[in-house]
């Protein structure tokens, strides 16, 4: 998908599309702590773009406040970087620079990706968001996710998110997010029937992604070591590894 079809996917009303730019001193200022942030958004950002706000007024769906969080709107985001940007480091200064929870599009050469990260108040600065959790990401190719693309797009539209406040709404994305990184591990695009276990297959696919780089790894060591005894012992925790990898593949 490009980016046009990414918006003709989330079908935001026109009443919410604000279509401004974003200056950078938005977000050296509030994004940007250390000298090689700010230097990293000089020189890796070419623009940011404010596509719309997600308000009650405007779609019909009530705000959300509790002892930690306050969701008084989404902020949709289409981030354009250069191609020696630092990408992850980018989006995350992105995400803790705006005080919205916010969905973010990031352009980087022909490779696109989509963002969410939920928010809540900061227990150290009074009136601060910080992040809570994980950055949720996925990018997409044609290619390889062909046969589950289409079920993901389907999944993005706005009337088909949650209706009972912004934070569930919000969360309806992040779980198609997570269907389509699930996805490609199963083959099978299937949205989380609860809470409950979108909460256990995020787990899941954090788990999953360690497991994978650690039998990556005992196979480089494998490869490399000429002692029997060493090999043996490396290949057994290879599969004991394996085998986590298969219950944990169970879960998604």
């Amino acid at each position: 998908m490009n980016t046009q079809a990414v918006l003709e996917a989330l079908d935001l009303p026109e009443c919410c599309r604000v279509n401004q730019r974003v200056p950078k001193k938005l977000l050296l200022e509030n994004g940007a702590p250390a000298t090689g942030d700010k230097r990293a958004i000089n020189e890796g950002i070419e623009e940011l773009i404010w596509l719309a706000a997600l308000k009650p007024v405007t779609i019909g769906v009530p705000e959300f406040r509790d002892e930690s969080h306050e969701y008084l709107e989404i902020v949709v985001l289409l981030l354009t970087l250069r191609n020696e940007a630092k990408t992850a480091r980018l989006v995350e200064l992105v995400h803790r620079a705006i005080p919205y929870p916010v969905l973010l599009l990031t352009r980087q050469g022909a490779q696109l990706s989509l963002s969410v990260v939920h928010k809540r108040w900061s227990q150290s600065e009074a009136g601060k968001t910080v992040l809570e959790g994980d950055i949720v990401s996925v990018a997409w190719s044609r290619e390889v996710d062909a046969d589950i693309l289409a079920d993901f797009r389907n999944s993005l539209a706005l009337g088909r998110q949650p209706r009972t406040n912004l934070h569930d709404l919000y969360q309806g994305w992040l779980d198609s997010m997570v269907a389509l990184n699930a996805a490609r591990v199963t083959g099978n695009f299937t949205l989380a029937e609860n809470a409950e276990y979108a909460a256990e297959r995020c787990d899941a696919l954090r788990e999953y992604g360690m497991l994978h780089d650690e039998i990556v790894r005992l196979h480089t060591l494998a490869a490399k070591e000429k002692q029997i005894p060493r090999q043996v012992e490396l290949n057994l925790e290879l599969k004991r590894i394996e085998a986590q990898l298969a219950i944990t593949k169970r879960k998604l």
